[in-house]
């Protein structure tokens, strides 16, 4: 037990130590890795008309699939402790299937979504410690686009019409995060970190029906930065 609790005590001296890495004020960094965006479900009920599971008041809703994308981002410290945070990603694609009285049809449709997100975040312990711990919030323009309906979903709202289309609403959210930073040498580190966003939207199809979703996505990723 001696020996063990000597080991952990230099294991986090050498987390916390300082070292030629600074995240002080004025420095930049940028990084670069994957980010996951995964939102919850399902939907609540599409409007009237809608199909019912017979028995029970559940109707016609979807699911958000999860994406992971190539994503960075690029970082100033204000000071020592407090920086700005701009992420930076491809667009996530979303494949939209059936849930509810829908369950098994499939793939009902797609959308991209591209969340725009400025962070104020608080960075733990000194300048110079090797392991930084931070928590943020942003403020984030949730933007969809490229929204598109699948056959299955023509056949269901409009069949032997037109295809069904969607309209996915984009909207103002905030977004609180936690994350840390480990240094791997006074200028490169690796950056993790985990958010979840309330977010509420409302799809519109062609047809005149709407479905609300609280997609509620939380957004994990990896990176590695370098500082300049």
């Amino acid at each position: 037990m001696k020996y063990q609790l000597k080991f952990l005590a230099v294991a986090i001296a050498a987390l916390t130590a300082g070292s030629g890495y600074a995240q002080s004020a004025g420095t930049w960094t940028v990084r670069a890795g994957a980010t996951t965006v995964a939102p919850v479900g399902p939907s609540e009920n599409l409007s009237a008309p809608s199909l019912y599971m017979p028995g029970t008041s559940t109707g016609s809703q979807t699911n958000s699939a999860s994406n992971t994308q190539f994503a960075g981002g690029i970082s100033y410290m204000l000071t020592d402790n407090v920086a700005l945070d701009l992420p930076l990603a491809l667009p996530f694609h979303h494949k939209l299937y059936g849930a509810g009285a829908l369950e098994g049809v499939g793939q009902i449709g797609e959308v991209q979504a591209l969340p725009m997100t400025l962070f104020v975040q608080y960075r733990f312990l000194e300048a110079k410690a090797k392991f930084r711990p931070y928590v943020g919030l942003g403020a984030t323009y949730a933007y969809f686009f490229n929204e598109q309906g699948s056959g299955v979903l023509t056949a269901l709202t409009n069949p032997g019409g037109p295809p069904t289309k969607l309209s996915v609403e984009s909207k103002f959210i905030l977004t609180p995060e936690i994350g840390a930073t480990l240094a791997l040498d006074e200028k490169w580190f690796v950056d993790v970190f985990y958010s979840k966003a309330n977010l509420k939207v409302k799809t519109t199809l062609s047809t005149g029906q709407t479905v609300d979703a609280a997609l509620n996505p939380a957004s994990y990723g990896i990176a590695i930065g370098c500082k300049f």
